[in-house]
C-alpha cells in the first residue's frame, strides 16, 4: 500500500542538473566581478575577494575563468556608444569618431583596463575582436565608399584609435600623454576620414 505521506518530487523540485548548477555558478562569478572592479578597479579586485563575495571557493573562479585577466574579459560589457556617422556631414566622420573616443577614454578607466588585458590575454584580446567586429564595423559601413573594403578601414581606424590609447592611457608616454586635445584631433581626425572616406589607393 501506497504511503499517502510520501510525495513524489515533481520536476521543478528535483535538484539541479550540472549543467544548470554551473550557468548559476558562472552567473554569481560574473556578478561579483562586475560589482568588485567597479569597486576597487582592476588592480586592486582580488580573485579572492570575488569568489568571497560570490559565496565560492577561488579556485572555481579560476577553473571557468583561467585568472583575473580571463575573468575581467568576461564580466565588463563594453559598449562605446559610437556616433551615428550617416547623420553628419561626410567630411566630419573623422572629427566626430577621434573626438568620441577621447571623451570616452577619459572618463572611463574600464576601457584602459580591458586595452592592458586585450594584449596580455587571449580572452582580453577576444573580447577587443568582438568589439571590433560588433561596433566599429557597423559605424565605418555608414561612410565607406565600397562596402568590400569596410573591415580593412575599419581596421585601419582602430590602429589609430587603439595606437593612441595604448600609448597615451596604457604606456603613458610623456610626449602623447602631454598632447592637448586639439592637438591629437588635428593630428588623428585627417587620417581616420582618409580611412573611412577617401578613395582606394
Amino acid at each position: 500500500m501506497r504511503d499517502s505521506a510520501f510525495t513524489p518530487p515533481t520536476a521543478s523540485a528535483a535538484a539541479p542538473t550540472p549543467a544548470r548548477r554551473s550557468d548559476a555558478t558562472r552567473a554569481a562569478i560574473l556578478d561579483a566581478a562586475r560589482e568588485r572592479f567597479a569597486a576597487d578597479g582592476y588592480e586592486r579586485a582580488t580573485i579572492r575577494a570575488i569568489a568571497k563575495d560570490a559565496n565560492i571557493d577561488p579556485s572555481m573562479v579560476m577553473r571557468y575563468y583561467g585568472n583575473k585577466e580571463g575573468l575581467f574579459a568576461a564580466a565588463v560589457t563594453l559598449d562605446l556608444q559610437l556616433p551615428d556617422l550617416a547623420a553628419l556631414p561626410r567630411d566630419e566622420a573623422g572629427r566626430t569618431l577621434v573626438s568620441h573616443f577621447l571623451d570616452i577614454w577619459e572618463a572611463n578607466g574600464e576601457l584602459t583596463a580591458i586595452l592592458r588585458v586585450g594584449v596580455t590575454n587571449t580572452a582580453g584580446a577576444e573580447r577587443m575582436q568582438q568589439v571590433f567586429r560588433d561596433q566599429l564595423l557597423p559605424v565605418a559601413r555608414q561612410v565607406c565608399p565600397d562596402p568590400e573594403q569596410v573591415p580593412a578601414r575599419a581596421a585601419l581606424c582602430a590602429s589609430q584609435l587603439l595606437g593612441l590609447a595604448f600609448t597615451r592611457y596604457v604606456l603613458r608616454l610623456p610626449p602623447t600623454v602631454a598632447l592637448a586635445r586639439e592637438e591629437i584631433l588635428a593630428w588623428l581626425a585627417p587620417t581616420v576620414q582618409r580611412y573611412l572616406t577617401a578613395p582606394h589607393p
